[in-house]
C-alpha cells in the first residue's frame, strides 16, 4: 500500500532498477498520471468515512442516536488529521535505524524525525508521486480505522472519552501497525514476508479485535438482547454501503500507488469479491431466514470489500470470487450465530465484518495469490505464505487486543467509559450534544 511496499510488486522491481541503474531516468520524477489518480484515490477514501461510513452507521441506530455516530465520525477526522500530521505519519513511516533482519524498537514504531510533517515541502517526493499526496492518503486510512471502531460501542460511550481513547489508540496501536507492515525492511511484519496490500491486518482486524474489547469492556445497551433495536433508517444505511463501495476503489486501487496494472487488477478484484460477498451473504440469509434483507446485502458487500482488502495487489479475479464466497458465509454467521452464542453487544457487527472477514482475507491471501488460481505468485509455495499469514493474523489480535484493553482500563479509572442509564434512556442526541436528528 505504501511507497515501499512497491517492492513486492511487478512495478516495485521496476521502480527499484529504474532508481539503481545509472543513466536511467530516476524513479523519483514526478509521474503526473500517478499523481492525479493518487489525488483522486485520496479524496475517494475520505468518502469512505464522510458520509459513507457516517450514514452506513447511522442507519443502524436508534433515531434518539443517530446524530451522535454522525459527530464521532466527524470529530474522528478532524481528531485524526491533526494527530497524523503532528506525530503519526512520522511515527508509521520515518525508518531510521531500520534495517532488514535485524529487531529493534525501529522495527515496531517509528521515529519524531518528521513530526509536524517537517521535511515535506512542494518538491519532496514518495516515489513518482510528492510526498504531500502519500501523506494526505495515508492519513485517509488513519481517519477510517478508528472510526470503524465506533459501531462496537455506538449508543453507550461518552464523547470525551472517545476522543481521547481515539488518540490513544491511533497512537498506541494503529501507527505502529502502519509502521511494522507497511514501512519497509526492518518492519516486523515486513520482514516476516507478510503479504497485506491494503490494510487487512492493519485496518480491519486491528479496528475490528478493538471494536470487540471495546463492546465487552463497556457492556451492553440497556436492554439487549431482549429489547428489540432495530435499525431506524436502512436508507442512510444502503447509501452509506454504496458510498463505501465505490470510496474502496481509491483504497485498494490506491494502494498501488501508480497508475498501472496493479491498479487496475486491484480495481477488478475488488468489485468481484464484492459483488460476490453480497450476493452470497444474501443468499445464506435467505435460505436460514426465509428472507433477503436490504441490511444483509449492504453488509455482505461491506464483509467483501474488507476480505479483499490483503489481497488485492496479489490475487487474480479467481481468487476473488473464493474470497468473496468465504467472506459472505464467514461474516454472517460471526454476525448472527456467533454473536448470540457469544453473548457480546457489538452494536453494529464491527467483530463480525470486519475482524471476521479480514481474518478470511488476510489468510486466504496465502493461497489465492499462488499462480495456480490465477494470483502474481508466492517464492516459497501457499505451505510458507499461509504460516506467515496466519501468523500476522495472530500477532494483530494479540498485540491490538491487549493493548486496547489497557487503554480502555485505564481511561475507565480516569474518566469513566459509559453514559449514565438515564442519559441512554433519553439518547446520546440529545443528552450529549443538546440536538435532535428528527422533530416529532
Amino acid at each position: 500500500m505504501n511507497k515501499l511496499f512497491e517492492k513486492k510488486t511487478g512495478f516495485g522491481i521496476l521502480a527499484t532498477l529504474l532508481m539503481i541503474l545509472p543513466g536511467v531516468a530516476s524513479a523519483q520524477e514526478l509521474d503526473t498520471g500517478d499523481t492525479a489518480w493518487m489525488i483522486t484515490a485520496t479524496v475517494l477514501v475520505l468518502l469512505m468515512t464522510i458520509p459513507g461510513l457516517s450514514l452506513f452507521y447511522a442507519g443502524m441506530v436508534r433515531s434518539k442516536n443517530v446524530l451522535s455516530v454522525l459527530m464521532q465520525c466527524f470529530a474522528i477526522t478532524g481528531l485524526m488529521t491533526v494527530i497524523w500530521m503532528l506525530w503519526g505519519y512520522s511515527m508509521a513511516f520515518d525508518t531510521t535505524g531500520m534495517e532488514a533482519g535485524v529487531l529493534n524498537i525501529n522495527s515496531i514504531v517509528g521515529g519524531l524525525g518528521n513530526a509536524f510533517m517537517s521535511g515535506i515541502t512542494v518538491d519532496s517526493m514518495s516515489g513518482t508521486i510528492p510526498e504531500s499526496v502519500f501523506a494526505t492518503f495515508q492519513m485517509t486510512f488513519a481517519i477510517i480505522t478508528p472510526a470503524l471502531i465506533v459501531g462496537a460501542f455506538a449508543e453507550r460511550m461518552k464523547f470525551s472519552t472517545m476522543l481521547v481513547f481515539m488518540a490513544l489508540w491511533v497512537t498506541i496501536c494503529y501507527v505502529p501497525m502502519v509502521h511494522m507492515v507497511w514501512s519497509g525492511d526492518g518492519g516486523l511484519l515486513w520482514d516476516w514476508g507478510v503479504i497485506d496490500f491494503a490494510g487487512g491486518t492493519v485496518v480491519h482486524i486491528n479496528a475490528g479485535i478493538a471494536g470487540l474489547v471495546a463492546a465487552v469492556m463497556l457492556g451492553k445497551r440497556k436492554g439487549y438482547p431482549t429489547t428489540a433495536m432495530p435499525p431506524h433508517n436502512l436508507t442512510y444505511t444502503i447509501i452509506g454501503a454504496a458510498l463505501l463501495w465505490v470510496g474502496w476503489f481509491g483504497f485498494n486501487a490506491g494502494s498501488a500507488v501508480a497508475a498501472g496494472g496493479s491498479a487496475g487488477m486491484a480495481m477488478l478484484v475488488t468489485q468481484i469479491a464484492t459483488a460476490t460477498a453480497a450476493i452470497t451473504w444474501m443468499s445464506v440469509e435467505w435460505f436460514a431466514h426465509g428472507k433477503p434483507s436490504v441490511l444483509g446485502i449492504a453488509s455482505g458487500a461491506v464483509a467483501g470489500l474488507v476480505a479483499i482488502t490483503p489481497a488485492s495487489g496479489s490475487v487474480g479475479p479467481q481468487g476473488a470470487l473464493y474470497i468473496g464466497i468465504a467472506a459472505g458465509i464467514g461474516c454472517f454467521f460471526a454476525a448472527t450465530t456467533l454473536k448470540r452464542a457469544m453473548g457480546y453487544d457489538d452494536s453494529l457487527d464491527v467483530f463480525g465484518v470486519h475482524a471476521i472477514g479480514g481474518i478470511i482475507g488476510a489468510v486466504l491471501t496465502g493461497v489465492f495469490t499462488a499462480e495456480l488460481f490465477g494470483g502474481t505468485g508466492l517464492a516459497d509455495g501457499i505451505g510458507a505464505q499461509l504460516w506467515i499469514q496466519i501468523k500476522s493474523v495472530i500477532f494483530t489480535v494479540v498485540y491490538t487486543g491487549v493493548l486496547t484493553a489497557v487503554i480502555l482500563k485505564v481511561l475507565d479509572a480516569t474518566m469513566g467509559l459509559r453514559i449514565s442509564d438515564e442519559e441512554e434512556q433519553e439518547g446520546i442526541d440529545i443528552t450529549s450534544h443538546d440536538e435532535r436528528g428528527y422533530i416529532f
